[in-house]
């Protein structure tokens, strides 16, 4: 038999589990979704990070998402482009200097990089031949 001192410890206990352990399908005020979980088109100004520059793409069935997107970038500031790739490339930033990063074929790719000179930079797919993006830094 458990006394009412136990009843009341199991009570209490049962009703932290229930209170950590669930949350409805709306996000909390003030609070984030998991980085991953939120394309930066869609996040508010609160959401975006300021020190850094991102940028999502998809290869998916020979199609690239985005093409020409039109970004702004500070100098030295990080740039992460993520990839999510159904086929091997290789993504190429035609900066000063350059850098070439090999995309696979798998989901959840992070590259990340500064610009060290201002001017108009191309971030191109070599084997898709398309520019996804062109970055304005200054």
């Amino acid at each position: 038999m458990i006394s009412r001192k136990g009843v009341l410890v199991l009570a209490t206990a049962a009703l932290v589990v229930v209170g950590c352990g669930s949350q409805d399908s709306d996000t909390a005020e003030g609070t984030s979704p998991p980085a991953g979980t939120i394309s930066p088109t869609d996040m508010t100004d609160q959401q975006r990070p300021a020190d850094r520059v991102t940028l999502d793409v998809t290869i998916e069935g020979g199609q690239v998402e985005p093409t020409n997107a039109q970004l702004e970038a500070k100098v030295g500031e990080p740039i992460v482009i993520r990839v999510n790739s159904d086929a091997p490339d290789e993504l190429h930033v035609h900066s000063t200097p350059e850098h070439t990063f090999q995309v696979k074929p798998e989901p959840g790719q992070s590259f990340q990089f500064t610009v060290e000179v201002p001017g108009r930079v191309e971030v191109e797919l070599h084997d898709a031949n398309k520019v996804v993006a062109t970055l304005q830094v200054r």
